[in-house]
């Protein structure tokens, strides 16, 4: 039905406006990311959503589909050319429009449709694109389905089928939110700093946190795609230090940021603190074992020990589960160990009932902070943190390197640590207590200190954390 997809085009060109571009790498582990028009072109787009629906039909699951775009300035156009695919491969489709990417995952159970493609490159510079997709609610693709769709698009294997209808669900965003609000409002007077970065979340995250009872300061909420002050990822120190100083500035009780698809969410104290998400998940670890005794959870390799050693976790007979780092890798091992919450160094929480339904959703995170405030009347955000023990971090730091060569470049790395660890040789002067390669390589020495490489799964890069 269309050409095979060339790997690179000149813009410009007669062959770029004739011929499908799809960059091989585009392909995630767990979803699709690309730069627009230097990797990924709109007749590419229509072959991804051609083979998506291929790809539908082959797992044997009702060719039904929910779509939603992130705001950006092509978001919109790119969302209408992977249904123009999704159409041809015969699917109906459920548009619900502008959206954060955890509104499409409620749409699935909402409108009780099996998948999901979401137009969203998240918390990416201005200029890439992709789609987060899934066929089993509440989970996404993983490396099986990623692959092969890789191998679907790639090869020209996508099949036209008859039937594909169209339909475009007014005012889903209404549905959303009254779904997150139905619930007595907060008791507790809470001042919140709603952090959006100009992205997505700030057509939605200041009115459903109004809704709930607290009074609310908007940061940032101004739709923007050209991202003027920063990118909308809380993950980031840039965003961090200006939700630091809003709370100083209004003395608010907590700052709560969202990323560009709202499926995060980053906290600061009420004394400018910021908090590493995986901290947050031992706070909120902590409020929801207290309640739900012997909870099960599950935390990414990047994530803090304390989630293993914290006294409080192991009195309250917690137990945790260290797996690989990614949104679809976590959100299945949540569902699979059927755990009370996952928890994600980068920020994507996943709560399962009574919380939530699975997906990671910054707005049920943000709900689930207030809630353990509201819980704990006579202490602040900070007196929460305080009362974790004590221990040092760092950021997620992110250095370049190619798709091509990043994960050759973990493999090594992994080598040398377990050769390390095989000989007792002494790593940062210390013994060398574990090694997991669960998702590149983390290493514990004897006296808890840690440190992590592993590549990014939607970056050129690698992640290097400690």
């Amino acid at each position: 039905m269309f050409p095979k997809p060339a790997s690179a085009l000149t813009p410009n060109t007669y062959a770029y406006e004739t011929t499908p571009l799809v960059k091989p790498t585009g392909f995630r582990e767990y979803d699709a990311r690309w730069l627009f028009e230097k990797e990924l072109n709109l007749m590419g787009v229509q072959v991804l959503g051609l083979g998506l629906g291929t790809l539908i039909r082959e797992m044997g699951v009702k060719p039904e589909i929910v779509t939603g775009h992130d705001y950006r300035g092509y978001s919109a156009s790119i969302k209408m050319a992977l249904i123009n695919g999704l159409l041809a491969s015969g699917c109906t489709v459920h548009d619900i429009g502008l959206a954060m990417s955890p509104m499409a995952y409620f749409a699935q159970f909402e409108l009780d449709v099996p998948c999901v493609a979401m137009v969203t490159a998240s918390h990416n510079d201005n200029g890439w694109t992709g789609v987060k997709m899934g066929a089993q609610r509440p989970v996404t693709f993983g490396p099986d389905e990623m692959s092969r769709l890789k191998e679907i698009v790639l090869n020209g294997l996508g099949k036209a089928y008859a039937g594909g209808t169209y339909h475009y669900v007014e005012n889903f965003a209404d549905r959303y939110i009254a779904d997150l609000i139905k619930r007595t409002p907060y008791k507790r007077k809470m001042k919140v700093i709603a952090a959006c970065g100009n992205g997505t979340a700030g057509a939605f995250a200041p009115r459903i946190l109004e809704k709930l009872g607290v009074d609310v300061i908007p940061l940032d909420a101004e739709l923007d795609h050209t991202f003027p002050r920063y990118n909308p990822n809380p993950e980031d120190m840039e965003m961090l230090h200006a939700m630091a100083h809003a709370v100083k500035e209004h003395k608010a009780d907590v700052a709560l940021g969202f990323d560009g698809d709202g499926d995060r969410c980053g906290v600061v104290d009420n004394e400018g603190h910021e908090i590493f998400a995986d901290k947050i998940g031992v706070m909120l670890a902590r409020d929801l074992s207290s309640i739900h005794k012997n909870a099960q959870f599950v935390v990414d390799v990047k994530s803090t020990g304390l989630f293993m050693t914290d006294p409080v976790l192991q009195a309250q007979g917690a137990k945790t589960d260290y797996w690989k780092t990614g949104h679809s890798y976590i959100k299945r091992r949540v569902a699979d160990l059927k755990a009370l919450a996952g928890f994600e160094k980068s920020g994507h929480f996943f709560f399962n009932t009574p919380v939530g339904r699975g997906y990671d959703d910054g707005l049920v995170t943000a709900i689930a902070v207030l809630d353990m405030l509201e819980r704990n009347p006579d202490k602040s955000m900070a007196d929460l943190y305080r009362a974790l023990p004590k221990t040092w971090g760092t950021p997620t730091m992110s250095p370049h390197c190619a798709d091509e060569v990043k994960y050759g470049v973990v493999e090594r790395v992994t080598a040398d640590i377990q050769a390390l660890a095989k000989s007792n040789a002494a790593f940062a002067d210390q013994k060398i207590r574990d090694v997991v390669t669960v998702n590149g390589v983390r290493i514990t020495n004897e006296d808890g200190t840690w440190g992590l490489v592993r590549a990014s799964s939607n970056k050129p890069e690698l992640v290097v954390v400690c």
